[in-house]
């Protein structure tokens, strides 16, 4: 059982992943819904959609060449309340395999670092998997609002461009 279903499709600009989907996400039945939340507003602000999108709206990043899913699926909470058990980089594996995404970018530090099993910065990471490039962002989450900075979405949307 997931929280939330993935929105993937083959060949994608860029596929979200986030750590987990938040309480108030899971409750809403929307990505990236929380109060404070900077996803939606900020993939406006960097060109990545044409118009603000609201967070029900979710399954519409389709039509704009972006994906979402996370690490972990079967349960919703922040990053404290989760186990090592939760994580599931197996099967992010197999969906960049299968839907071949130009490029994952991971919504938070700790999703990143779960995945590659080691410490990361943010920005393109030296890995790819097959051709998919992966990118680190800071987490839109309102409640990692003292480390956000929007300069990292710029970069991603920058590489969005030069990777066509």
């Amino acid at each position: 059982m997931t929280v939330l279903p993935d929105v993937l499709a083959l060949n994608l600009a860029i596929v979200f992943c986030g750590t987990a989907v938040g309480n108030v996400s899971a409750q809403r039945g929307a990505y990236y819904a929380g109060p404070g939340n900077q996803f939606w507003p900020t993939l406006h602000a960097v060109g990545l959609t044409p118009r603000l999108l609201q967070p029900e709206e979710y399954r519409d990043v389709l039509s704009f060449g972006l994906g979402l899913t996370d690490l972990v699926k079967a349960v919703s909470g922040v990053d404290s309340q989760l186990s090592g058990d939760h994580f599931d980089r197996e099967r992010l594996r197999r969906i960049i395999e299968r839907y071949q995404p130009r490029i994952v970018a991971f919504t938070s530090k700790r999703a990143a670092q779960e995945f590659l099993g080691r410490p990361v910065d943010y920005g393109l990471q030296p890995e790819q998997v097959g051709a998919t490039a992966l990118f680190v962002l800071p987490s839109p989450s309102g409640a990692a609002r003292r480390w956000w900075n929007a300069s990292h979405w710029c970069d991603l949307a920058q590489l969005r461009e030069t990777l066509g």
